[in-house]
């Protein structure tokens, strides 16, 4: 893997989280005047216990307390994502999923509405049992996001299949497409260019052909353009500037002479490919960034495991 010349600094970066024995799966925002990052607590990346929602809060990014915790008696609660609904409220969307022992038996997806960010209402469940809504953008009012499920739980075959819905509540959702995409396509997030054009960077993980796809439709959003990127991506998250550039954060895989080893990443993005350009402290179990662009600033949120545990990390780049 070649890194392209880096037009970024890093500013700062600060582990703020790593009381549990793994720690995990980000999504940061900045809402009300301070910023809110939200994650998974349990002892292991899958099984084990069930997995907690924390939601933390800073007003300068450095000091950090818990603002509210949530569980599930028996679902492991797990990649919680935060937003801004059009009325002004936070919406807190997690999946949910049900083990027997180390057997699937459910998973389900399940949205909660905060008007600060410290108490929030009972979830309400959202799509159908299996459905997995990784991440929604509000864009004109409305909410989009791309689902994921496999085809055959019960024998649990490597067979899935992406849809993109739209909400107008962030409760109830249409089916726009499904895509028929090879290699186990699963989470993405989904973003807006001025044009109205919707951009979705997608993670795929097939045993021959793993590299994230980047896809490209205007309204009504059921004709695509699909192009592979040259690199598997992990958790992937990104952003689109005022200036219409696009920026990535994820997981890579990166080659060594000692095997893989896996980073977070920040990126340059395109319609037709990723560029790694920063590579974040981080190794091992690691990735699952949230991203907000702030007064010239990138401040990513992401979890590794690099140091003794998995454990949340903050980081700060500018531009040079």
């Amino acid at each position: 893997m070649s890194f392209l010349p880096n037009p970024f600094k890093l500013l700062s970066i600060q582990k703020i989280w790593d009381f549990a024995a793994h720690n995990a799966f980000t999504d940061l925002i900045y809402f009300q005047g301070r910023w809110l990052c939200t994650f998974r607590e349990s002892d292991d990346h899958v099984f084990g216990e069930d997995g907690i929602i924390y939601i933390i809060a800073s007003d300068d990014g450095k000091e950090w307390q818990s603002i509210a915790c949530i569980c599930e008696r028996g679902v492991d609660l797990r990649d919680p994502k935060l937003s801004v609904t059009p009325d002004g409220r936070l919406m807190l969307l997690v999946g949910g999923t049900v083990y027997d022992g180390k057997t699937y038996v459910l998973r389900q997806s399940r949205v909660a509405f905060s008007v600060e960010g410290e108490h929030w209402t009972p979830f309400t469940f959202i799509l159908e049992p299996h459905e997995w809504l990784w991440r929604v953008t509000w864009h004109q009012g409305k909410a989009y996001g791309v689902s994921y499920r496999n085809h055959d739980i019960k024998s649990l075959k490597e067979v899935w299949v992406v849809t993109l819905f739209e909400s107008d509540d962030g409760v109830n959702y249409r089916a726009i497409t499904s895509w028929d995409i090879s290699g186990y396509p699963n989470e993405a997030t989904v973003h807006f260019l001025a044009t109205g054009q919707m951009v979705v960077l997608l993670r795929r993980d097939g045993p021959d052909d793993n590299v994230a796809w980047i896809g490209c439709s205007s309204p009504p959003y059921r004709d695509w353009k699909w192009q592979p990127t040259h690199y598997y991506f992990g958790g992937p998250n990104f952003l689109i500037l005022e200036d219409q550039t696009m920026w990535a954060a994820g997981r890579v895989l990166i080659k060594t002479p000692y095997g893989r080893q896996t980073k977070t990443v920040l990126a340059a993005m395109d319609l037709g490919q990723l560029r790694p350009l920063v590579t974040l402290p981080s190794g091992g179990d690691t990735g699952y960034p949230g991203m907000v662009y702030r007064g010239g600033e990138f401040w990513i949120s992401y979890y590794s495991s690099h140091d003794k545990k998995a454990a949340i990390y903050l980081a700060r780049l500018g531009f040079t």
